[in-house]
C-alpha cells in the first residue's frame, strides 16, 4: 500500500478532495495515480463498466471510476436517438480519458410511441412541465443497464458506473434510488456471478449531488467538458439549443459555480 502526502487544494476544492474523489499524481516510484485520504492506493486491478453517453454526468463518473482505480471499459447505447452527436462525443471522451474498451452497442427504440428523444415528430419540451416529460424513453435505463450487466459478467466485472441523478433531472422514474437499488437486486438474483456470491454493485455516485457539485468534482478530476454534449436536440456539429431541459439544468450548474460553459450554443 503506497502512502501520498494530503494534496495542496484550494479551499474551494477541500470537499472534493475529503469526499475521495479527487485524483492526484503520486510522487512515489510506482508512478500511480492514488485516490482517497492521502493516497490510498490498493494493487489489486478492478474492472469497471460505465456507461458513457456523451454527456456531462457520464464522463464524470468515468472520471470518478478512473479516480477510485478501476480499470474502465464503456459503453455506450445507440437507441436512435435524435441527438446522435453524442455518439461521437462519447468515443472521443473514450479515447482522452484512457479506457481498456469502448463498445457501441446498436438497438432500435425509434419504434417506441411518447417520447421524443426516439420520434422526431415530437417537439423536444422548451420549457419545464409537470410530470414525466416526453424525453422520457420507456425502459432506457433498464435496457442499458441490461447489456452493461451482460458485458460485466463476460468480462467478469462485479461493478457498473451509470451517471442517474436524483436532484438535478427531469422526473424519470428509472433514475430513482429505489429503482437501482432494485435492478442492483435483480442483477444479482439473474446472474451466475450473483448467485455464485460475486455481488454485483451498481454505483451511483452522482445520484445525490446538484449540476454544479457534479461540474465541480470532474473539473477537480480533469474532464474535458467542451468535449462533451448534453442537448437533447443537439445538431450534427454538436452544437446545443440552449433551450431543452438538459441545457437548461447544464447551463445553471456552470452559472452556479460561475465558470464558463464550455458548450458550444447555437
Amino acid at each position: 500500500m503506497i502512502f501520498c502526502f494530503r494534496p495542496l487544494l484550494s479551499k474551494l476544492n477541500l470537499k472534493i478532495w475529503q469526499s475521495g474523489y479527487f485524483a492526484i499524481n503520486c510522487p512515489s516510484d510506482y508512478s500511480s495515480r492514488c485516490i482517497k485520504f492521502y493516497g490510498d492506493k490498493s494493487p489489486v486491478s478492478k474492472k469497471g463498466i460505465i456507461l458513457l453517453s456523451g454527456g456531462l454526468d457520464s464522463a464524470t463518473v468515468l472520471s470518478i471510476a478512473k479516480s477510485e482505480g478501476f480499470d474502465c471499459y464503456a459503453m455506450n447505447i445507440n437507441y436512435q436517438q435524435r441527438h446522435a452527436s453524442e455518439l461521437i462525443a462519447a468515443q472521443k471522451i473514450a479515447d482522452l480519458m484512457g479506457v481498456i474498451e469502448y463498445k457501441l452497442v446498436n438497438i432500435d427504440l425509434g419504434w417506441l410511441d411518447g417520447s421524443s428523444l426516439t420520434n422526431k415528430s415530437i417537439k423536444i419540451p422548451e420549457s419545464p412541465s409537470e410530470g414525466i416529460p416526453s424525453t422520457y424513453v420507456p425502459a432506457r435505463n433498464t435496457l442499458m443497464l441490461s447489456f452493461a450487466l451482460a458485458w460485466a459478467e463476460s468480462i467478469e466485472s462485479q461493478d457498473i458506473f451509470i451517471g442517474v441523478n436524483a436532484i438535478d433531472y427531469s422526473g424519470y422514474p428509472d433514475c430513482r434510488p429505489e429503482y437501482i437499488k432494485s435492478f442492483e437486486k435483480m442483477a444479482n438474483l439473474a446472474t451466475k456471478m450473483g448467485v455464485e456470491n460475486q455481488k454485483i454493485k451498481i454505483h451511483t455516485p452522482l445520484i445525490n449531488m446538484t449540476k454544479s457539485q457534479i461540474i465541480e468534482i470532474g473539473l477537480a478530476n480533469g474532464v474535458d467538458y467542451s468535449q462533451t454534449i448534453s442537448c437533447y436536440q443537439a445538431s450534427d456539429d454538436g452544437l446545443a439549443c440552449g433551450k431543452c431541459d438538459s441545457c437548461r439544468i447544464r447551463m445553471q450548474g456552470f452559472r452556479t459555480l460561475a465558470i464558463k460553459d464550455p458548450t458550444q450554443y447555437i
